[in-house]
């Protein structure tokens, strides 16, 4: 692990490993580098690969510091680059990690980025009467805000509960079944200072960036769960549509984390990208 600095003090653990062009792993909310598991060691044989614990997440712990809402932690990936002086890099992002880079490019544009991986994201999470693509396609503002309320109470068992209500069959069946994978996920759950994680998902829950597809302006490309726990493929093909360019990739059957259902397959479309293999 490195450190790296951010503007307000703040330790920034990131997880460098491997040799050639720069790829940079940014994980999904209340997860860390670790999520990327073998991903990252596969990545690891051709590219140089950075993989960071988000403000607020894994060993990037927040005390005393500015909390992680969506805006610093894209000012955070802004410093991680600028760090390693990375030229052009690769940004794969999954869920929470896709909305951080919509921020930084937001914020600065598409200066200093090469290309860009979006795992299985709207570009809004909170849905209303003309907006129908975020969160089970359901999910209006009151809605969050009882689940905000749910994780102070509950962390673990509302987090669960979020993944289990959600259009994947399979999940629910294993919630349900309390199998020994959610066990696992459970306890872990249980480990986190659930505070910082409900700021942040706040965050995420104010944030719109539909306005920003257009401006992302680099090699994009798509990769979707037809059986996401959260997205139908609608939203796949908003995002699609609305990003220059960009090549969609559908799972078919896989969840919110496509990349990890199909590893082998994403490993091989998302290396002839960097590649320049853009079909």
């Amino acid at each position: 692990m490195r450190v790296v600095t951010a503007d307000d003090g703040l330790q920034l653990h990131v997880s460098v490993r491997g040799h050639g062009p720069p790829v940079v792993l940014l994980h999904s909310w209340a997860a860390d580098h670790a999520a990327w598991g073998q991903i990252a060691t596969e990545l690891a044989h051709r590219f140089t690969v950075h993989a960071w614990d988000a403000r607020g997440h894994g060993r990037s712990t927040v005390a005393g510091h500015a909390p992680p809402v969506v805006m610093r932690m894209a000012r955070d990936l802004r410093t991680v680059l600028a760090h390693f002086g990375l030229e052009q890099p690769t940004l794969v992002a999954h869920s929470m990690g896709a909305l951080t880079l919509w921020q930084a490019v937001a914020d600065g544009g598409c200066a200093g980025i090469g290309q860009v991986c979006i795992i299985d994201q709207s570009p809004r999470l909170i849905t209303d009467d003309q907006w129908r693509l975020g969160i089970y396609g359901d999910w209006p503002a009151g809605r969050n805000r009882a689940f905000m309320a749910a994780l102070r109470a509950d962390f673990p068992g509302s987090v669960l509960r979020l993944l289990a209500e959600g259009h994947n069959d399979k999940t629910r069946q294993q919630v349900a079944a309390n199998t020994r994978g959610i066990q696992r996920l459970r306890e872990s759950l249980a480990r986190l200072d659930p505070e910082p994680l409900v700021v942040c998902w706040d965050s995420l829950g104010q944030a719109d960036y539909r306005p920003v597809l257009p401006a992302l302006t680099v090699p994009t490309l798509l990769v979707y769960g037809t059986a996401s726990n959260y997205y139908g493929t609608e939203t796949a093909r908003y995002v699609a549509d609305r990003i220059p360019g960009s090549v969609l990739h559908l799972f078919e059957g896989a969840d919110h984390s496509p990349h990890l259902a199909e590893r082998e397959r994403f490993l091989t479309l998302l290396s002839a990208f960097i590649a320049g293999e853009r079909d």
